[in-house]
């Protein structure tokens, strides 16, 4: 039953048809929510499928952008504050989604073999228990599936009734334009969740789509999948950047201002004017306006000070993507570094997604979300997956 189920499996991601049977609304919780990108992927690009019904993050502006796009019950609080105190009640629920904080598992961090975030997954798994959920997708960074932390949640898991399915899955792999690496770990209690997860590819990058013509089409892709998304096809649309702030506004606009960069900064960025060039080609260019400490820097971080190119993916965004000096930030031909509308789009969010907060705020709720068209592709699988169960 199981091989045969995954030969059917339908792909999910932007543009892609998504399945006939009727099935949901599923209940849903979303943990460590930040501002709810993973939830948008589930109740609003599969909608009438999912349904919100529970959220936590620490964060409040966070918090406050969810229950702006997904309703009132996102709870703001440490989550194992909140699972001790004897008022919190978590609801019944078919689904527990969320990313526990990522940073103890991250390579940059430099202090992460003891950091206490790598143990958050514990009051996810509680809520999983407490919800009385059959299906769990827990995210993170890829490095979470090398860790002794996964084979402890695998065990957990199975402890708790679950099957486990895992992979690492790039974003640009389903129709955004970003190449992201995130891990999954999706439970089932019912059946095996390897015969519906990871879900297809829908997109492929252009350099070998040539040769998948020629073959037969490898199980992971589906039929005819399309070139990645790039930066071209996300924000070629957007006019030049305007103003410093944030405006209020229902228009793509409210996010797409610019920066006050001093003198310095804009000569470095006329320094190095083509697509693809970061920090070594400063140093080549202009010696007298290259940093000191990226002089005495002779390995790693090649993307500092880079140029984004129009026709391939945006390298992955993080929460500071408005300083240029952490990565591949700049435009691909305007001298200023990405603003936080062309960050968003590079997370596929759309631009109707209301994002609320801070400038700075702002930009770490973009950063930390789970790309929209990735979300959409996971829970895609997850939606056929939760349909198996009636037929069970």
């Amino acid at each position: 039953m199981a091989s045969v189920v995954a030969e059917e499996r339908r792909p999910y991601g932007p543009g892609v048809a998504t399945p006939t049977t009727p099935v949901g609304p599923y209940k849903l919780i979303d943990l460590f929510c930040g501002c709810g990108g993973l939830t948008w992927g589930f109740a609003n690009s599969h909608v009438g499928r999912f349904r919100s019904v529970w959220a936590n993050d620490f964060n409040s502006f966070a918090a406050h952008t969810y229950n702006e796009n997904f309703g009132a019950h996102c709870h703001v609080g440490d989550i194992v504050a909140l699972l001790a105190d004897p008022r919190t009640e978590i609801p019944q629920a078919d689904i527990v989604i969320g990313g526990p904080p990522c940073q103890g598992f991250s390579l940059l961090n430099k202090n992460r073999t003891d950091d206490p975030r790598k143990q958050m997954w514990r009051p996810y798994m509680e809520v999983v228990e407490r919800a009385g959920a059959d299906v769990f997708v827990m995210e993170n960074v890829p490095q979470l599936l090398q860790s002794a932390e996964y084979t402890e949640i695998v065990e957990e898991a199975k402890r708790l009734g679950f099957q486990v399915a895992s992979a690492k899955l790039c974003a640009a792999d389903y129709g955004v334009p970003q190449t992201r690496h995130r891990a999954f770990i999706v439970g089932c209690r019912f059946a095996d969740p390897s015969s519906y997860f990871p879900p297809r590819k829908t997109h492929c990058n252009p350099q070998i789509l040539s040769r998948l013509e020629a073959v037969l089409f490898d199980s992971e892709y589906v039929t005819l999948p399309q070139r990645w998304r790039t930066v071209r096809d996300a924000i070629q649309d957007l006019p030049k950047p305007e103003g410093t702030e944030v405006r209020n506004e229902a228009t793509p606009l409210d996010l797409h201002f610019g920066r006050t960069p001093t003198p310095t900064s804009v000569a470095r960025y006329h320094a190095i004017p083509e697509q693809g060039m970061n920090r070594l080609d400063l140093l080549r260019n202009a010696p007298e306006l290259t940093p000191p400490c990226w002089v005495r820097k002779k390995e790693g971080g090649t993307d500092l000070f880079g140029r984004l190119w129009w026709d391939r993916p945006a390298f992955t965004i993080r929460t500071e993507f408005f300083k240029p000096e952490k990565g591949r930030y700049l435009h691909p031909e305007q001298h200023r570094p990405i603003t936080h509308r062309e960050a968003a789009r590079f997370q596929s969010f759309p631009d109707e997604f209301r994002i609320l907060g801070t400038k700075v705020e702002i930009a770490k709720q973009i950063g930390n979300a789970v790309p929209i068209g990735l979300a959409a592709a996971v829970a895609g699988a997850v939606s056929e997956l939760l349909a198996l169960r009636a037929e069970i």
